[in-house]
């Protein structure tokens, strides 16, 4: 005789009732056990000093190490590794008291930088520009410029540009770019007209900075490339950026000159949006990956990239897309952005 053979059905719903049980058993026990708010007090201290480290990173002075500069160059990584390691810490402790002060850095953190998590891409743009710190010691300059030149960027800035690799990147970037100019240690490659291209003076002694007008279909931008002095962290002297902080000062001093009206920065600027070092350029213009891009965008270093200190900022155009390109050989990133003029 046939017999038919059929699954239980209870055995699904007896994992998940004993999974249930489990947990309920243990929230049983995390009510009876009377320490659980006791326990834990040094770590919701620690939650509440993240929170006020977040919150009034701008008060903390510069004035011993730049240690205010350093702080906001870092400032996401605060919340990435300090919360996760203080929710383990506080589950392995038991204590409610942690898990509740937890709240207060997590909403402080979502709220600082909890719009970077969502992609702002939008569509259209007229004008596509990339700028890439391509290293000083790049052992490939032409298979970097290669892939620069791929990415269908209709205007590239370089920056640490070596005088003996220059004629490398000129002649693989000359078959997609008509136009360039090279000033100092910064070049700019463009597949529209550039005129009235000069040096930018940074307060360096060299130069590390240029302007361009680049006349497209839609027409003139004013088009930046600056390299800013690097930055160093130091155990006898701190976080040391004075000459980065003095040069930023004159490059918006520059832009705030500037007569037209519409306006493209590129370049290694050494700090990030939220280093107030940079006031006098971030307060004047927008950055694209802030206003439309995926994620951080974090571009340095290329191996495990942790900050964005590789910009593009505009003014009186309208950022539609911005996004990091893949790794060239450079201890940078290249980053990109689609704009609408």
């Amino acid at each position: 005789m046939a017999q038919a053979y059929m699954t239980d059905p209870g055995n699904g719903s007896s994992e998940s009732e004993r999974s249930g049980s489990r947990l309920r058993r243990r929230l049983d026990r995390w009510r009876r056990d009377r320490g659980i708010w006791r326990r834990g007090v040094l770590l919701a201290v620690c939650a509440v000093l993240l929170t006020l480290l977040m919150v009034f990173h701008a008060e903390i002075p510069n004035t011993v190490g730049n240690l205010g500069s350093l702080t906001e160059t870092f400032l996401p990584w605060l919340g990435v590794v300090g919360i996760p390691v203080l929710l383990v810490m506080a589950l392995v402790r038991r204590s409610a008291t942690a898990l509740v002060a937890l709240l207060l850095p997590a909403i402080v953190w979502l709220n600082l930088f909890g719009g970077l998590l969502t992609d702002k891409a939008g569509t259209g743009g007229n004008l596509t520009v990339a700028t890439h710190n391509v290293n000083a010691e790049n052992p490939d300059p032409e298979g970097t410029a290669r892939k620069l030149a791929e990415s269908g960027a209709d205007v590239v800035a370089l920056e640490e540009l070596k005088a003996s690799a220059v004629p490398s990147y000129e002649s693989a970037l000359s078959g997609t770019y008509k136009y360039h100019s090279v000033q100092g240690t910064v070049g700019l490659w463009s597949k529209y007209p550039m005129s009235d291209t000069r040096p930018v003076d940074i307060k360096m002694g060299w130069t590390r900075a240029m302007r361009s007008t680049v006349t497209t279909p839609e027409g003139e931008v004013a088009v930046y490339v600056a390299h800013l002095p690097s930055v160093r962290v130091k155990v006898n002297a701190g976080f040391t950026a004075g000459q980065r902080d003095d040069s930023a000062d004159a490059l918006g001093e520059a832009i705030a000159r500037e007569p037209l009206g519409k306006v493209v920065l590129l370049g290694d600027l050494n700090g990030t949006m939220n280093d107030r070092a940079l006031n006098a350029v971030t307060s004047q213009m927008r950055s694209t990956q802030g206003a439309a891009g995926d994620g951080f965008g974090f571009s340095w270093p290329a191996a495990f990239p942790m900050a964005r200190i590789d910009q593009i900022m505009v003014k009186g155009i309208d950022p539609v897309s911005s996004w990091a390109l893949p790794d060239t050989g450079s201890d940078h990133l290249p980053i990109a952005a689609r704009v609408e003029i």
